[in-house]
């Protein structure tokens, strides 16, 4: 076989992988956005146009490129303070995402393995740890994460612990029911058969079986966490300076909304703009990662 002959398959890979996205009618814009809220959080300064810290009060108030007045080195405009804001949104994005990975590895691992528990198990464990879930969704959020920022101050690190706190219990019971589904089928019957443990169970044929779902529901959650750490840093609960963070740059610009109105426009379109392109692209991997969806849209 000639080497072009074997190189004629590997080229063919990426046409053949969009080819399949676009037949599953894949969000481009929604994955587009994604991609560029995480380049922009791992790169910050590097592809920021300016300094997004650097005050200069004679350029306050500099409107958007579009409009009279504006300037291409200020293609957003400026705050109250002079700092360019389009640097200021990409530097905060990075804010955003880490909150949401840490709340989502802490919420969703802590719910992970109490689902599998809970679903495992049943009786009395299931019927505790379900009203504990119940119990814990009930409780406003935001209260808690400001009883959290008065006991100990406003961090990221206890933003964090409060989306954490309330995330358990989401993914616990979707997990849960996941595992009722599966623990009376033939293959957890033979394990129990041969000797496997509680744990070896959940673990190794409980989990990879709910693995499809937990990925959606990663993905899902995104969205709302983002939104909640804006709610949060808007106000003033969540995350201080000196760091630009987008809700606490709504907060401060919403004064200005009648006569600078992209003060708090493009932080909250961000905001805005990102959760639905996560929400978008979670329910294309839900219809793509469930059998009974993916048929039924064909």
């Amino acid at each position: 076989m000639t080497d072009a002959a074997i190189a004629a398959p590997a080229a063919a890979r990426p046409s053949s992988l969009f080819r399949k996205l676009r037949r599953s009618r894949f969000p481009w814009f929604s994955g587009f956005v994604v991609l560029a809220f995480i380049v922009m959080a791992i790169l910050g300064e590097q592809i920021a146009p300016g300094s997004y810290g650097q005050m200069n009060l004679r350029a306050r108030f500099i409107p958007p490129v579009w409009q009279d007045g504006g300037t291409w080195a200020n293609i957003l405009g400026t705050d109250m303070l002079g700092r360019d804001l389009l640097s200021r949104i990409i530097v905060g994005a990075r804010t955003s995402l880490i909150v949401s990975v840490f709340a989502l590895l802490l919420g969703g691992g802590v719910g992970t393995i109490i689902g599998l528990a809970s679903g495992y198990f049943g009786g009395r464990i299931d019927a505790f740890l379900m009203r504990a879930g119940d119990a814990t969704i009930a409780f406003p959020i935001i209260l808690l994460a400001m009883l959290l920022s008065v006991v100990l101050g406003p961090s990221l690190q206890n933003v964090v612990i409060s989306l954490g706190l309330v995330l358990w219990a989401r993914f616990a019971r979707v997990v849960r029911g996941e595992v009722l589904s599966f623990r009376e089928r033939d293959f957890i019957a033979l394990a129990r058969v041969a000797g496997a443990s509680h744990s070896r169970i959940m673990f190794l044929h409980l989990l990879p079986n709910v693995a499809n779902t937990l990925i959606v529901m990663l993905t899902l959650q995104v969205g709302w966490v983002i939104i909640i750490e804006a709610s949060l840093s808007f106000l003033g609960a969540g995350i201080p300076g000196p760091e630009p963070v987008w809700g606490s740059m709504i907060a401060a610009g919403r004064q200005y909304v009648t006569s600078a109105w992209w003060v708090p426009f493009f932080p909250g379109l961000a905001v805005a703009l990102v959760c639905l392109s996560f929400n978008m692209l979670g329910d294309w991997m839900r219809e793509m990662l469930d059998p009974k969806l993916r048929n039924a849209g064909d």
